[in-house]
């Protein structure tokens, strides 16, 4: 059983490396035909001035796969760095305009409650409940306390 299994080896290999040997050693031509066009072939046809065309592969690599494997490994690594980066600097944008924003409507607020106008909140009853002096205080010392928070320039005294 073995010496059938190893002649059967022995005569794939040998059929294998046959039509690989037939194959590598085929002659490549490149001529010019009647059109002006270039034509590639194994057979030039008569009449024409053919070139051969020099198809040795050179010697492959063996790192080459792993080389390649890890230049991918390298760009994917990058690309996702630069989207990690994107994302922290959309962040980052968002997270300013909403402190922004924050600083604006606390500034609103303050100026509204150092104004000499009647300003009023809703109750859990839903009347119009009007701030008193004291009410004003605490509530411009609350915003001012967001603002200091938010680290927003301070609002100018006028």
């Amino acid at each position: 059983m073995k010496l059938r299994t190893s002649l059967f080896f022995a005569a794939g290999l040998g059929a294998f490396m046959a039509l690989a040997t037939t194959a590598s050693h085929a002659i490549l031509y490149k001529w010019i035909d009647e059109n002006g066009r270039v034509v590639y072939g194994d057979q030039p046809p008569p009449g024409a001035k053919p070139e051969k065309v020099n198809t040795s592969i050179g010697p492959a690599d063996p790192n080459a796969v792993r080389d390649m494997a890890s230049k991918d490994a390298e760009i994917k690594k990058r690309q996702q760095q630069r989207a990690d980066e994107a994302a922290k600097t959309a962040k980052d944008e968002a997270d300013g305009k909403r402190k922004l924003d924050q600083c604006v409507q606390a500034r609103g607020r303050i100026k509204t409650l150092q104004s000499d106008v009647a300003v009023f909140r809703y109750n859990e009853k839903g009347e119009r409940v009007f701030y008193e002096p004291a009410d004003r205080e605490r509530s411009i010392a609350d915003n001012q306390k967001i603002m200091r928070d938010l680290s927003c320039p301070a609002l100018p005294t006028t």
